[in-house]
């Protein structure tokens, strides 16, 4: 039947799946250029400029097999080779070389069943302690993953049920060629006769069977084996047939009949490039935009532009170590140059993991628990490879590959329609979708290029060349905590006694004592949080105000998280806007937009369960806005979560600032991940990576332009590098200098302490930018402030008492006059010996107590 192509492509370009009985009529259509370009156009609506390949180390575990396929190579005799099985002691070790060269892939091919047909291989198993090869397979991939970086990716052949349950808890992946669904190939004369396994039933069983086991599994075609075209169609659907029925087929491989020496087929005609091209584009038509199709680069040098023209967006495993050992006279493409070829098809070259991102993104489904823990360790939030060794809270240099990235000025020609679209609406404040913010955050190569320079652009534009900063001090005045936070190695209750750190709570003392010293050392604000103490109520805040207030009467007091400000509330019994006016009274001056997380309610059920949910947290912002506070945005990211989190996240504080216009700031807190509860238990990332990291500060400069003007990178989360590295890409403030930090490094951080403001400086000014002094709400801070920063002298020991119920009251009394600080007047301050310091005074005034 001749094919209806208007139809046929107008169904295709507008998302709809062609029947059967379309495709079918495909394999008489013989202009390729036509099905090649709608392919084409199909690829990159589902999968944009990125082409994946998986950096691997390829594993002949045994060349036996049972099967005598006429066009392998792969397959020997026991006579022609060593050893029946490579020890498992040779693969540790060549995993560990490949693991050193960034491999994060071990590739297990092997033959079928050759114990069914050689004693060698049975003696070999026996003097092992194993029955099958398949045991020893499960016993072999279990000690790559517990002992090296690399996940196991398992090509056994046909198997039963018993066997992929036997192999799911030990690799990510596993897969099966069906090569062809025709049995006419395994007559007598065809090139699977005598290959019991290679019955189309059988191996079309395996995969059903790996469905029903939710194994992400991958499958594919051999052509150029006497196929006809519509034998490879037929194919085609069969797989397509499975996969809609249980969604696990992560690839489909498009695989050219290579004609091997000294083989059946050794004379037999290799299908020409047309013919190739002809069956990609066919097969991205058969399963849609959304399927990875791959078609091995070393088996086609030269014409790789080609096959991704034709509707291909993978090149499978690549090693950078290892030959293929199934097509040993087909080189691997260096990776350099399959990068280059891939860029000369106007796609970036981005790593993967053996489990695509689909699959790693839904672990609960698609992964053993005893895998999950080693996908998160090798993954970014995307999915893909985590392809660098920075986390943050730790001092690393920048990336180089994201450095270079960063350096590139890409012309608009390589940089996707989509991007540009989105961007240009960011630059002129329209509307954006939570899709738009989305596809921003999976912006790769030229694409992440270009929203790196466009957001350092806007960030030109609103501040010129100013990177601005606050000498303040971070006073966490508790780390005893009732709530239960995945995430938090900071807070100490009955279920985190084992974490870094004893409980403490300070005491007023020393509470006036630490906000004393800040003021005489320049600093112009103090920020004041603390976990959700159990004993605290809404008046211990008002104490703690009161105390901050007349230890130094001049600070700017930036104070109490969301969800302390509803604890506050709750325990006076009143509401928020109640509890809001009395603490602007007492003294408040703006609030930390802390406590956020991620706002999504579908992360914070597994991060933060008794927390604040998403609309509780936006309710005491408004709350605070409308009573008139400034207050700062967070999120904190790089932990379970993943882009589309991230684009609700700035969605809604996006459409807060559209009302209310109270925050001054956006703050991306990567998370910190070496002491987490939840790290530590193998149920999150290690962070972001240094991509998704940068990417965080240019995406909120672009989707908050016009909104929020300032875009604050924390050096405690991205070290001193991290943060100037930030300044090219949407960043214009660096926080705080702090003088003490206590919640960051309780997770693991190297940072927290002090950020000397005159070193601060020199490295503002070093990355070519000019440095302001600022005070919490952006103004210049005064002279005779930066004059104290810059002389301050060295900080002194700080006490964080062990937590005790005298510790819990925050104003300060004289002991022996029961006179509250808050009723000493200026004139009392004043009266002080003249060349005695403010924080002296306090000293004096606590050594009463």
């Amino acid at each position: 039947m001749k094919p209806d192509w208007k139809n046929l492509r107008r169904d295709v370009l507008q998302g709809i799946e062609l029947d059967d009985e379309h495709i079918l009529s495909l394999a008489d259509w013989q202009d390729t250029a036509e099905l090649v370009a709608l392919a084409g156009s199909l690829r990159d609506r589902g999968h944009g400029n990125v082409m994946t390949y998986s950096r691997k180390v390829f594993i002949p575990l045994t060349q036996l097999c049972r099967d005598v396929c006429h066009y392998c190579t792969f397959a020997q005799t026991p006579r022609k080779i060593e050893q029946a099985y490579m020890p498992v002691e040779d693969v540790i070790e060549l995993c560990r070389r490949g693991e050193a060269m960034g491999c994060q892939e071990a590739l297990f091919t092997l033959g079928e069943r050759p114990e069914l047909r050689y004693s060698a291989a049975r003696k070999a198993l026996q003097a092992m302690g194993f029955e099958t090869t398949l045991e020893y397979v499960r016993e072999v991939a279990a000690r790559v993953l517990s002992d090296t970086g690399l996940l196991p990716h398992i090509n056994a052949g046909c198997m039963d049920e018993r066997e992929i349950a036997m192999l799911r808890p030990v690799s990510a992946s596993m897969g099966i060629m069906l090569e062809s669904a025709s049995p006419r190939l395994c007559e007598k004369g065809m090139p699977h006769y005598g290959s019991p396994d290679k019955q189309p039933e059988r191996r079309l069983k395996t995969l059903e069977l790996a469905g029903q086991a939710s194994v992400p599994f991958t499958s594919g075609i051999l052509i150029g084996i006497g196929e006809t075209r519509l034998e490879r169609i037929e194919s085609l659907l069969a797989l397509r047939q499975i996969h809609r029925r249980y969604g696990h087929l992560q690839e489909i491989i498009i695989q050219n009949f290579r004609a091997k020496p000294a083989t059946l087929m050794s004379s037999a005609p290799e299908p020409d490039l047309e013919d190739l091209l002809w069956t990609i584009a066919v097969a991205r038509l058969v399963f849609g935009e959304g399927m990875n199709i791959q078609a091995p680069p070393n088996l086609s040098p030269g014409v790789l532009p080609q096959l991704v023209a034709a509707g291909i967006n993978d090149w499978g495993g690549v090693s950078p170590l290892t030959p293929d050992h199934v097509n040993p006279e087909a080189p691997w493409p260096h990776l350099d140059r399959l990068a280059g070829e891939t860029a000369a098809a106007g796609k970036f070259l981005e790593q993967r993991l053996t489990i695509y991102p689909r699959y790693v993104t839904a672990p609960q489904r698609w992964l053993d628990e005893n895998v999950c823990e080693s996908v998160m360790h090798l993954s970014d939030a995307s999915g893909f490879a985590r392809r660098d060794g920075w986390v943050p809270g730790e001092e690393h240099a920048v990336p180089d590959i994201e450095a270079r990235l960063l350096a590139e000025h890409p012309s608009a020609d390589k940089v996707s329609s989509s991007i540009r679209d989105i961007v240009l609406r960011c630059e002129r404040s329209d509307s954006l979708q939570e899709s738009d913010v989305t596809r921003l955050f999976e912006a790769r190569g030229s694409d992440f290029s270009y929203v790196v320079a466009r957001a350092d652009q806007l960030r030109r534009t609103v501040h010129g060349e100013t990177v601005s900063y606050v000498v303040n001090r971070n006073i966490n005045y508790t780390n005893v905590c009732y709530f239960k936070c995945q995430f938090c190695a900071f807070s100490k209750g009955k279920l985190s006694e084992d974490l870094r750190g004893r409980p403490y709570d300070i005491s007023a003392e020393e509470l006036a004592l630490r906000a004393a010293e800040a003021w005489e050392r320049g600093a112009t604000e103090v920020c004041l949080q603390g976990g959700i103490h159990p004993d605290y109520t809404g008046q211990t805040y008002l104490d703690i105000l009161a105390t901050v207030q007349r230890a130094a009467p001049g600070m700017h007091i930036h104070a109490f998280s969301p969800l302390e400000v509803q604890q506050g509330a709750a325990t006076l019994g009143i509401g928020v806007p109640a509890f809001l006016k009395r603490l602007r009274k007492a003294g408040l001056n703006t609030l930390p937009g802390t406590a956020a997380e991620v706002l999504h309610d579908e992360v914070r059920a597994l991060l933060c369960p008794d927390k604040l949910n998403t609309a509780q947290w936006l309710q005491v912002m408004e709350a605070a806005h409308q009573e008139g506070f400034r207050t700062t945005a967070t999120i904190m990211y790089g932990h379970i979560d993943r882009p589309h989190h991230w684009a609700r996240h700035l969605m809604e504080i996006r459409r807060l600032q559209q009302r209310t216009g109270g925050f001054t700031e956006f703050v991306p807190l990567p998370y910190v991940h070496m002491e987490a509860p939840m790290y530590l238990k193998g149920l999150s990332r290690r962070g972001p990576s240094f991509r998704e990291a940068v990417l965080m500060h240019a995406v909120a400069r672009l989707v908050f332009h016009g909104l929020i003007d300032n875009i604050q990178s924390s050096w405690v989360k991205m070290g001193r590098e991290g943060v100037v590295a930030c300044l090219n890409a949407g960043a214009n403030d660096l926080g705080g200098s702090l003088m003490n930090e206590s919640i960051t490094r309780a997770a693991g951080s190297g940072h927290g302490q002090e950020w000397e403001p005159s070193d601060l400086e020199r490295r503002i000014l070093a990355a070519g930018r000019t440095p302001l002094m600022r005070t919490t709400l952006y103004g210049e801070a005064p002279a005779e402030r930066k004059a104290s920063a810059f002389s301050a002298v060295p900080l002194k020991p700080i006490s964080s008492a062990p937590a005790a119920r005298e510790q819990r009251n925050k104003r300060l009394r004289s002991a022996q006059h029961g006179i509250a600080l808050a009723d000493i007047t200026p004139l009392h301050v004043r009266q002080r010996s003249p060349e005695a310091s403010l924080y002296e005074h306090v000293v004096l005034m606590a050594a009463c107590n």
